[in-house]
């Protein structure tokens, strides 16, 4: 008798959406492992976005391959886990999904005006509301499927997490599936 697969989401979307807000949900109502990736960035990546300056793909990839690493070791473990990633490219999603690690990509749509407000209203955050732009440009939003599932950012909290764990309930998400 196998055991049941670790049910790994990746919960994405633009600075300010509410990533760790839902994935902090996951973990307090439904066990979840909680990781933010922003905890993971190495600092010259952290200095870069605190000055106002976008990271290239050539920061992040380094931070990519350490996120899917770990996503990788949760599903190896069994261990349900919620990453709050921005993984706003198609090639982004990619790369976590890539491990073979059965991921489902949660994506919270919301719109400029909310997340500038909600940005402006963080101040010890290092993301600056200046980049909300840039965000926005470098989103490619995953179309709804077997590993991506679409959320409006404005639900309440608790609405959101049981959409993502009836998610989850309903069937396998896709082994390593393209995200875009």
């Amino acid at each position: 008798m196998s055991a049941k697969p670790a049910r790994i989401a990746v919960v994405m979307g633009v600075s300010g959406s509410g990533k760790s807000t839902l994935c902090e949900a996951l973990r307090d109502r439904c066990g979840f492992r909680y990781i933010d990736a922003d905890d993971i960035h190495p600092p010259e990546n952290v200095e870069k976005m605190r000055a106002g300056i976008a990271l290239t793909d050539a920061d992040r990839a380094p931070w990519l391959a350490a996120l899917a690493a770990l996503l990788q070791a949760a599903g190896e473990k069994g261990e349900d886990t919620a990453l709050a990633c921005s993984a706003l490219k198609a090639r982004y999603r990619d790369v976590l999904s890539g491990s073979g690690t059965p991921v489902l990509f949660v994506h919270l749509e919301i719109s400029r005006a909310d997340v500038t407000r909600r940005v402006a209203g963080r101040p010890d955050h290092y993301m600056p509301a200046s980049l909300v732009d840039s965000q926005f440009a470098a989103l490619e939003v995953p179309e709804p499927g077997p590993n991506v599932l679409v959320l409006d950012a404005s639900l309440p909290e608790a609405e959101l997490c049981r959409m993502v764990v009836e998610r989850f309930e309903s069937g396998p998400v896709g082994i390593g599936a393209k995200a875009s």
